[in-house]
C-alpha cells in the first residue's frame, strides 16, 4: 500500500468510528441494567430512542427534533419524554411530562373524533393496575404512577389501541 493511500485511509477510519449510532439507553444514565434492579426487570421492553422524531410527530418543534421518545409497539403512537428518567414520587419540583402524539390514520381525509387517551398501566410482575386519562386525546400530560418499576401501558384513543412499556425509577435513583 502506498503512503498516500494510508493517509486517506486513516481519516476515513476515524470518521467511521465517530459516526456509530448511539444506542438507546434502557436504564438511567450512569447505571447498568444490573444496577437498575427491581425497577427495570429484564422482561421490560422499554425502548427509549434518542434520534429525531418522525415527521408525523414533530409538529410544533423547530430545529433539531432529537429528544427521548418511546414508540408504541404498533407504531401508532409515540411518547415524547420531557422528563427522563421518569420517576415515582418526584420530590424535586419537576414532573413526569409526556407528550403523546398519534400517527395519522392512513387513508383518512379528516381526523377521527377525538376521545380521551385512556392509559391502563399494569406494574410488571404484579396485579397492580391503574388508569389515567388525557382529556382531548393524545397531547401533553403529566403521568404519575404509584410505584417504581416497569409499567406496561395499554393506550386507547379514538377507536385505536397501542401498547408500550415505560420504566419509572425510584425518586432517589
Amino acid at each position: 500500500m502506498s503512503v498516500p493511500r494510508r493517509v486517506v485511509l486513516v481519516p476515513v477510519l476515524l470518521l467511521a468510528g465517530c459516526t456509530a449510532p448511539d444506542p438507546a439507553p434502557a436504564t438511567a444514565p450512569g447505571t447498568t441494567p444490573a444496577a437498575a434492579g427491581a425497577s427495570a426487570p429484564a422482561a421490560c421492553a422499554e425502548r427509549v430512542a434518542t434520534g429525531r422524531l418522525p415527521d408525523w410527530a414533530d409538529a410544533g418543534f423547530t430545529g433539531d427534533t432529537r429528544i427521548r421518545h418511546v414508540f408504541g409497539t404498533g407504531g401508532d403512537i409515540v411518547a415524547i419524554l420531557f422528563a427522563y428518567p421518569l420517576k415515582h414520587a418526584r420530590g424535586d419540583g419537576t414532573n413526569n411530562k409526556i407528550l403523546w402524539v398519534s400517527r395519522p390514520e392512513p387513508g383518512r381525509s379528516e381526523p377521527a373524533r377525538r376521545t380521551p387517551l385512556v392509559i391502563t398501566a399494569t406494574l410488571a410482575g404484579t396485579g397492580t393496575t391503574v388508569v389515567r386519562e388525557v382529556e382531548g386525546g393524545p397531547g401533553p400530560s403529566i403521568v404519575d404512577l404509584p410505584a417504581a418499576g416497569c409499567w406496561r401501558l395499554r393506550l386507547d384513543w379514538s377507536g385505536r389501541t397501542d401498547t408500550m412499556d415505560l420504566v419509572y425509577r425510584p425518586a432517589s435513583g
